[in-house]
């Protein structure tokens, strides 16, 4: 009879505890499937948001739409994204190497500004930055010379950008996954002759990749995602990132566009999702190490 009553007691908190994540699972889909809806929805308020749409009520024009208007703002963000992605990787690899691996004099102090940078809000450095991009030779006119468009400047000047950011954090991610290396393995290549450029082409960047994959998914999601530098370094225009169009879709329709915002949203964020499908395993190694 105990052990009836145990194993029943059991069964219900294990039911309970499913109940539980259901619920949870249904929580956080929620606005996205509401979301989902409002896209392919001829009439978004003609049913409560989160139905599926009404027999002859599905569409794809909101879909169709956003995917014109943000069109050339994808490219952008790509063109923005992949140079300043994998430059912070590679830059912060480099620098955590140097200030993990390698023994040099005020090491720590630069290490302190490395970390120091993380915490700096974008707000903070918006006035000086713009002011800094406006006091100096234009980039769109130096890359007008060799024939390309002038807004690949002001791209350029937004990959450095986020480039300088992005180093800090890719180094803290860098070396704390460098400070579990195995101290042998380095320095019997030294004293096999190898130099410190030849240990980090030969054997920690070949060991990286893990940690690579986190870093290349957070910055990219971060560049990706950015409106504030964009607004204020480029603003609206041809050469504006996707995150710029997307905050002006269905502003010009007499009514709130519900349906093409929710279709813009869902354009925006597959790039992301994309990289999160390539990198996931990758990413959860880096993680778990």
């Amino acid at each position: 009879m105990t052990n009836t009553n145990s194993l029943s007691g059991r069964n219900w908190r294990r039911s309970a505890l499913y109940a539980v994540l259901v619920l949870l699972v249904v929580f956080y889909l929620m606005p996205l499937w509401t979301g989902l809806m409002a896209s392919i929805k001829a009439d978004v308020l003609a049913t409560a948001p989160f139905l599926p749409p009404a027999p002859g009520g599905f569409t794809t024009i909101h879909w169709t739409r956003a995917a014109n208007a943000l069109a050339g703002g994808l490219v952008n963000s790509l063109i923005l994204a992949i140079p300043a992605t994998i430059l912070s990787a590679l830059l912060g690899s480099m620098a955590a190497y140097g200030l993990t691996t390698l023994e040099w004099r005020y090491q720590v102090p630069i290490l302190m500004l490395f970390i120091a940078g993380i915490f700096i809000p974008y707000q903070a450095v918006l006035i000086p930055l713009s002011k800094f991009w406006a006091s100096i030779v234009p980039i769109s006119d130096l890359v007008g010379y060799i024939g390309l468009a002038g807004w690949v400047g002001d791209l350029i000047g937004l990959i450095i950008t986020h480039v300088a950011y992005g180093i800090p954090i890719c180094t803290l991610l860098f070396r704390t996954y460098y400070k579990d290396f195995n101290d042998e393995m380095i320095e019997a290549a030294r004293i096999d002759g190898a130099t410190t450029h030849k240990i980090y082409r030969r054997i920690i960047l070949p060991l990286s990749v893990p940690m690579f994959a986190v870093t290349l998914i957070y910055q990219f999601t971060q560049v990706w995602n950015d409106l504030l530098f964009a607004l204020v370094l480029i603003g609206p225009g041809a050469g504006a990132p996707v995150t710029v169009p997307l905050s002006q879709l269905g502003a010009s329709l007499s009514e709130v566009g519900f349906g093409i915002r929710m279709a813009g949203a869902f354009v925006a964020a597959l790039p992301t999702i994309i990289v999160y499908v390539l990198f996931g395993d990758q990413f959860a190694e880096g993680v778990s190490t």
